[in-house]
């Protein structure tokens, strides 16, 4: 199973692709992810990524794409934050073409900017261990404290609202040629990513199995 989640910031494709990954038993790909570990191991290609990461800056596509090549296999996978504008799209089909990979799937989760920002601008990271909370959906037994580890708990500096603002218009300005791309390639399924992950999930799979 090869599948690609498209989707704003704040959509629920990590949620997705975690979920996937688990039930299908599936390597997860998340861009954001594997760049960092890139850049944590000191890589050629992760020291190259560093230099606009630290900028705050996208990293460009000759990077990402390298990277994306690097931990795509014929294993099956779930792409989360993959492909960002129409070139990394067309990469990826080179890529998948060059390992003799065909993608099953393409799940865009379509949601309201409004719910966009209430969801991220909510979210709480652990300082320590990574975990993921959220102020109303899913608090911290303890305020700004880790249930897991104990750790501080922060806001990211992009889940502001002023930030998020600017990453809509960013992803709103690219995602419409991939969406086409895709419709003309008949594999992008349209989802409501405004829903809770439970219906998202069983959405998801309503349609695979079909």
């Amino acid at each position: 199973m090869n599948i690609v989640l498209l989707g704003a910031p704040g959509s629920g494709k990590g949620t997705q692709a975690e979920r996937l990954s688990s039930y299908f038993k599936i390597k997860k790909i998340v861009l954001g992810d594997i760049l960092r570990q890139e850049v944590k191991s000191k890589s050629l290609l992760g020291k190259k990524a560093k230099e606009y990461m630290e900028k705050g800056l996208l990293v460009p596509d000759k990077i990402v794409d390298e990277v994306m090549k690097k931990y795509i296999n014929s294993g099956g996978f779930v792409i989360d934050g993959y492909p960002r504008n129409l070139h990394q799209a067309k990469s990826l089909d080179e890529i998948l073409k060059e390992k003799g990979i065909s993608l099953d799937k393409v799940f865009y989760l379509d949601v309201e900017k409004e719910i966009v920002i209430e969801r991220l601008s909510g979210r709480r990271i652990c300082k320590n261990c990574g975990a993921i909370f959220h102020i109303k959906n899913m608090p911290p037994k303890k305020e700004g404290i880790c249930d897991f580890c104990g750790g501080v708990l922060y806001q990211r500096e992009d889940d502001k609202p002023e930030v998020i603002e600017k990453r809509w218009q960013v992803f709103e300005k690219e995602i419409k040629v991939i969406v086409d791309y895709y419709k003309k390639q008949d594999k992008i399924v349209f989802l409501n990513g405004n829903k809770n992950k439970e219906e998202v999930f069983k959405g998801i799979l309503e349609n695979l199995q079909s």
